[in-house]
């Protein structure tokens, strides 16, 4: 039997949900981060290999650390989210593979792969980051992804191991929709999609 959210669920994670650049001053608990964390964790990752760190920049010292790091198109909006999530992958999620997938030696599949390493925990921490916007507007929140900074001081400034590799942000919180631009036109199914 098929279940499918009404479309009230559906506005409020697709049709109806917009990418915010103003924010209302309220502030986002840490009891909904972590349950943000139990509902991005469960959709699907190949081996269950669950690659996504996330680091939620909230105080103003840790804000103070990403400011630097942003593009000035992104600053403003940025230090005014009550949240800013940085989306990175662990370049050794292999490691974790015999506790999050037991069935297999999926540990072996990675072992000496730098390029496959990379591969997977790039897809699959930038599909649990799309997880995690989802889960964050399904728990009434709004987001603001974004691309607009500069990598490299974001990693040194918060993953200084080298371990971790940022791949996009997100600031969380209430947007202001005063602040939303007309939503972009979209392309028709027979533009982008085939029926094989």
């Amino acid at each position: 039997m098929l279940h499918s959210l009404d479309d009230n669920g559906l506005d409020l994670l697709f049709r109806a949900a917009r990418t915010h650049v103003q924010w209302r001053e309220s502030s986002v608990p840490d009891e909904t981060l972590r349950a943000l964390h139990d509902l991005f964790k469960m959709p699907p990752t190949s081996a269950n290999c669950q690659p996504a760190r996330v680091v939620f920049v909230k105080s103003p010292e840790a804000k103070a650390r990403l400011k630097p790091a942003l593009l000035p198109g992104n600053l403003d909006k940025t230090m005014a989210a009550p949240v800013t999530a940085i989306i990175a992958h662990d370049t050794r999620f292999h490691e974790w593979l015999p506790k999050l997938f037991p069935f297999a030696d999926a540990r072996s599949w990675f072992e000496g792969n730098a390029a496959l390493i990379e591969e997977t925990a790039f897809r699959n921490g930038t599909l649990q980051g799309a997880y995690l916007m989802l889960a964050a507007r399904g728990l009434g929140l709004d987001c603001g992804p974004m691309s607009g900074f500069d990598k490299a001081m974001v990693d040194a400034e918060f993953f200084p191991d080298g371990r971790f590799k940022s791949n996009f942000l997100c600031n969380l919180g209430f947007g202001d929709p005063s602040g939303l631009y007309p939503r972009g036109p979209r392309p028709e199914f027979d533009e982008v999609c085939r029926i094989v």
